[in-house]
């Protein structure tokens, strides 16, 4: 059933739906790499496999600003 929080607007329920599924989908833990990290709350980021807590993004575990870091951090190492 579609979630009654936003009553206007074809692309605004869209969205919506497709932040929510974001924030509910589980990911790949960078410590153990089981597919076993889930939201804890807004920005906190939780392996049930291995106990490792994480902060990340709101809705994402990662964020698009932590990958350009990530990438620019892995190229200075290179160097």
């Amino acid at each position: 059933m579609a979630n009654k929080s936003i009553r206007y607007g074809v692309s605004l329920r869209k969205r919506e739906q497709a932040v929510i599924k974001q924030q509910k989908a589980r990911y790949k833990c960078d410590t153990c790499g089981k597919v076993a990290v889930r939201r804890k709350g807004t920005g906190i980021w939780h392996c049930e496999y291995c106990n490792a807590t994480y902060a990340g993004g709101a809705y994402s575990f990662h964020t698009a600003a932590g990958e350009i870091v990530n990438k620019l951090l892995t190229r200075k190492g290179e160097q």
